[in-house]
């Protein structure tokens, strides 16, 4: 007989973790499925610095008892800015071990629909069955590789990198100017590789960070938020379901209006040591014995080994493969993008999209993992109120089993496949 559940939550980054934590605080029977910090701890670079302040990337539980500050307090780590990605990854694992102990590391291959639950089947060829369902699928499904590169050879996208020692004394070009790709175009230089970075605008240098010495006149015209300093981010942190309210032509004009800009931390570490080609594109490339020449359009050709996208993601409802066309067909979609109501729920009832995917919904906060409090209270709320209208009748598997199967699957974890 299959394990049946309150909810199953897909993905255990730090929007999983923390749904997860606010749905166990309500008693309910819940797994997560996924390797825990999976897209932080195999998708981006050793040596990153997190553009965000540590008080703004605290993971969500319900005692709100499991932020920075305590982890600091029980760890070799002490608070500063900018924090290297080790610290937070190490933040995210003894947050998981205290609110979420029993995360499955296997992915799920398979989601669909019978009889008004969801059927997961995992890798590994179990299956389970849930009243609803958390995607917290993280950014690496929806990487955005622009159509010219696509099928380049030897092109890929930054998601696809943690060592870049690879590419010691190579040419590398890096296309895009926003936070990822300098800090990419400086770690590649510090790995050895010689850089030139293409953006089609003119990169946008923050000023330098002033968050701990900002007087209280500079705070009262600005007031700190966790995206940046401001009275629009200070709103978008105090009351996170407002912009769902606006109308989404508006909310597509805001959303467009983001800029990712490089910290001013990573000026010196690529300015006269990275060729920065602001204000221009690829305009065409030809392979050339193993290589490609690249046609910048300013007219200059060079000839580089390789092609890294830093251009961000992009949300697609198919890229999840994991989701069985029979309920994808029933997911209303707007521009690929799942339509949400104000609980992060799809059109099929019990199906929750969390994170980057309910950005276009809910607005630049949940960009970041700033959003996750708002989220993981939302969302647990509204699956409690869901599991009230069921039967409790319903045969479920004991929580001691489900702890023993959860810790013994865990063991044999290895796919990458499935639901992050």
């Amino acid at each position: 007989m299959r394990p049946v559940y309150d909810a199953v939550v897909v993905g255990a980054g730090p929007y999983g973790l923390s749904t997860a934590a606010h749905l166990l605080g309500r008693g309910l029977h819940v797994a997560v499925f996924g390797r825990t910090l999976g897209t932080w701890r195999d998708h981006m670079p050793t040596g990153m610095l997190l553009r965000s302040h540590w008080w703004a990337t605290n993971l969500s539980d319900p005692r709100e008892d499991l932020g920075f500050r305590r982890f600091f307090a029980e760890s070799h780590y002490r608070p500063g800015y900018p924090l290297p990605i080790n610290a937070f990854i190490d933040y995210g694992l003894w947050f998981q071990e205290r609110a979420v102990p029993h995360v499955d590391e296997t992915y799920v291959a398979a989601i669909a629909r019978e009889g008004g639950r969801y059927v997961l089947t995992l890798v590994d060829g179990r299956e389970v069955e849930s009243h609803a369902v958390v995607m917290a699928t993280g950014l690496a499904h929806y990487a955005n590789r622009p159509e010219p590169y696509a099928g380049l050879g030897v092109s890929s996208h930054s998601s696809e990198h943690k060592d870049l020692g690879r590419f010691k004394g190579q040419k590398v070009v890096v296309i895009g100017g926003g936070q990822s790709a300098i800090e990419f175009a400086a770690l590649l230089h510090e790995a050895g590789a010689a850089v030139q970075v293409v953006a089609r605008r003119h990169i946008l240098w923050l000023a330098p960070d002033r968050a701990n010495v900002r007087g209280r006149l500079e705070r009262l015209r600005a007031p700190n938020a966790s995206i940046a300093p401001g009275w629009q981010n200070w709103i978008l942190d105090r009351f996170p379901y407002l912009f769902y309210r606006f109308p989404q032509d508006w909310k597509d004009r805001y959303n467009g209006t983001y800029e990712s800009g490089a910290t001013d931390w990573l000026r010196d570490r690529v300015v006269g040591k990275v060729t920065l080609r602001e204000s221009r594109t690829v305009a065409k490339m030809a392979m050339a014995d193993g290589r490609v020449d690249a046609t910048i359009s300013d007219g200059t050709t060079v000839r580089v080994d390789h092609i890294l996208l830093a251009t961000g993601y992009k949300v697609a409802l198919d890229r999840l493969g994991m989701i069985h066309p029979s309920l994808r067909a029933g997911i209303a979609t707007d521009r690929a993008t799942p339509v949400l109501n104000h609980w992060f729920e799809s059109s099929v009832p019990g199906l929750y999209f969390v994170g980057f995917t309910s950005l276009r919904a809910f607005g630049p906060l949940f960009r970041f993992v700033a959003g996750c409090g708002a989220t993981a209270r939302r969302v647990a709320a509204a699956v409690a109120r869901q599991r009230a209208g069921y039967s409790l009748a319903l045969p479920r598997v004991s929580s001691a089993r489900a702890a023993t199967a959860r810790v013994a699957a865990g063991a044999t974890a290895s796919s990458r496949e499935g639901g992050r």
